[in-house]
């Protein structure tokens, strides 16, 4: 417990002692913090939106013309004992061209003009979202098109292709920014204890011809580093939630749409970011205190 207090209070008098490079080692750690958060925050935003956008996408399956109604029942029943399929909707002919006519609004009058309907009917399938990846979808569009009575397949093949290409680099890069930022922080805090051993080493000195074991000299500056990670990481939450705030109130007024796509950070994801600013920190100190002969 002795060992803890001393380790406590020498920390605190060497953090106040060498202010100036703590708070540049500080400002450090929570730049690299917030670079990293902020970019994990657009991700999983991202990654909302596509999930919010999943529930609604389609695919439209369009009938032959000449299709009995027999026909086009036994295809609905087959769409829905389908296991892939949570929904079926059906669409006439009639219906596809009252919606047309909505559409096209004053210009309706132009379908007055054909002779005949032209628009087929057609079912709106709606598949499991965990099924919604571009091999996936295309797969099952190429074995719905090969149904009898079946005449085009269609779904926003290059869209959702597009989506899932920008989900995955941006995950992918999440985690090589990590890495990165958790090597930079290792290697900041790792030279800032070196610089304190150093700077102390008359005092360890002195400390060893006592009988001071290896714990006793290393605790205050492991725990320097976790104090140092843990001020750093509270900084970082503290911009990443003003941050979020500023766009939520100011972002919406310039472009309302923005809101049906902000997600806020949950407490978790603030409380994560302390954690790992000590535990970088923590780390980048036990490697230092590790490799220094003494």
């Amino acid at each position: 417990m002795r060992t803890l207090i001393y380790g406590f209070q020498t920390a605190l008098k060497s953090i106040w002692h060498e202010k100036w490079i703590n708070l540049l080692t500080v400002l450090s750690v929570s730049i690299g913090l917030l670079i990293l958060s902020s970019f994990v925050t657009v991700t999983l935003n991202v990654d909302s939106a596509l999930k919010r956008w999943a529930k609604g996408f389609g695919m439209v399956v369009y009938l032959d013309g000449d299709l009995t109604a027999k026909a086009e029942n036994d295809l609905k029943n087959l769409f829905r004992q389908d296991p892939d399929i949570i929904e079926v909707k059906y669409i006439s002919k009639e219906q596809a061209v009252r919606e047309l006519r909505r559409t096209l609004g004053e210009n309706a009058s132009i379908l007055d003009e054909l002779d005949e309907n032209p628009l087929p009917s057609s079912f709106e399938l709606r598949l499991k979202r965990d099924l919604l990846k571009p091999a996936v979808v295309k797969k099952k569009a190429e074995q719905i098109r090969q149904l009898k009575g079946v005449a085009e397949v269609q779904y926003g093949e290059k869209w959702l292709s597009s989506l899932n290409t920008l989900s995955t680099i941006l995950k992918t890069s999440a985690v090589f920014l990590g890495c990165a930022i958790l090597v930079a922080i290792v290697f900041i805090t790792y030279n800032t204890i070196k610089i304190f051993f150093y700077r102390r080493k008359d005092e360890i000195e002195t400390l060893k011809l006592l009988g001071a074991t290896r714990t006793f000299i290393r605790l205050p500056f492991l725990m320097e580093g976790l104090f140092i990670g843990i001020a750093g990481g509270l900084i970082s939450a503290a911009a990443l939630f003003g941050i979020h705030s500023v766009i939520s109130l100011k972002g919406v007024e310039i472009l309302p749409s923005i809101r049906t796509l902000l997600v806020a950070p949950p407490v978790q994801a603030y409380i994560a970011i302390i954690i790992a600013g000590a535990a970088m920190s923590l780390a980048g100190s036990f490697i230092a205190v590790g490799r220094i002969r003494y």
